[in-house]
């Protein structure tokens, strides 16, 4: 914010301040977590409603988690990534799975 100051002439001179370089927010991928017990539909019904993403993604997700025992279900901002992990459980409990999420920050 610039400042103003006043001459003895009245008149108003106004100072530059340097532009501060805004960061990027740090980016937190959410991760799912294999379980015998999650059905594979309710994980791309998940994947599908939450996180947006398309019948073949999810399926690609889903299928990954299983073979590999976690995914990357996404990756937004922190809160963004809490609201949708918190959303997710929620959701596995209303319906009786134990789905575990856990989010990390995006490297690099």
């Amino acid at each position: 914010m610039a400042q103003k100051h006043q001459h003895d002439d009245g008149q108003v001179v106004t100072e530059t301040v340097p532009k501060q370089k805004l960061k990027r927010p740090t980016l937190y991928k959410v991760l799912l977590h294999n379980d015998n017990y999650t059905t594979r539909e309710f994980v791309v019904a998940v994947l599908k409603e939450i996180f947006h993403k398309s019948e073949t993604d999810a399926v690609q997700i889903m299928m990954h988690v299983h073979y590999n025992g976690i995914g990357v279900a996404g990756v937004y901002t922190y809160d963004v990534a809490e609201t949708k992990l918190k959303t997710v459980e929620a959701a596995a409990r209303d319906n009786g799975f134990p789905l575990r999420l856990s989010m990390e920050p995006e490297e690099g």
